[in-house]
């Protein structure tokens, strides 16, 4: 079956997402311009590793241009985007892989999000290459640099609400331990 590559340049909309409660939830990507919209179910831990990478890419390629790139330092507070996934909610494919890279002379963030791909070991090991025309389906995203901080913010909130906040603080607590500033070295 050909795939389908789901691209969207300078979308209106690019979050991630939730459905359901915390310990239950299930995580979307969401991009959506001009009265389409394409959603992509994920883990957790893929939207958090997405997120802290984005900031990376963006500090890195900010470092590299001297300061000049247009890649604000925060997100933006005027362009939080805090509503809820858009409707229709239709599942497009489950991510397996996802790259990252920032585009210097168009001046963008390019996010890919590509299908998982469920193949049994032997056919793996006798595919040399993957055809572009028939590999797995593709999310693809350009985005500014402050859309892309904006999106690594509600991404990192989103992961951190479903954590439990700490007794003393309040903040939510991290799986690896949490060292509470106002518990005066209390970890739990």
């Amino acid at each position: 079956m050909p795939r389908q590559v789901f691209f969207y340049d300078q979308p209106e909309r690019f979050v991630a997402g939730t459905v359901g409660q915390p310990g239950a939830r299930a995580f979307y990507l969401q991009a959506s311009a001009r009265g389409r919209i394409t959603s992509v179910l994920l883990e957790k831990t893929q939207v958090a590793a997405l997120a802290e990478r984005i900031e990376e890419v963006l500090d890195e390629a900010l470092r590299r241009s001297g300061g000049d790139a247009a890649i604000p330092a925060a997100a933006p507070k005027d362009l939080l985007d805090t509503a809820p996934l858009d409707l229709p909610l239709e599942q497009e494919f489950r991510v397996g892989t996802m790259a990252l890279a920032w585009d210097s002379v168009e001046a963008c963030l390019v996010v890919e999000a590509q299908a998982l791909v469920e193949e049994d070991e032997e056919e793996a090991a006798e595919a040399v290459f993957v055809d572009d025309e028939n590999g797995p389906d593709m999310l693809r995203v350009r985005l500014s640099g402050a859309m892309a901080r904006v999106f690594a913010k509600r991404a990192l909130d989103l992961v951190a609400a479903g954590r439990k906040p700490c007794p003393f603080c309040n903040l939510p607590l991290d799986p690896e331990g949490h060292l509470c500033p106002r518990a005066n070295g209390y970890r739990r």
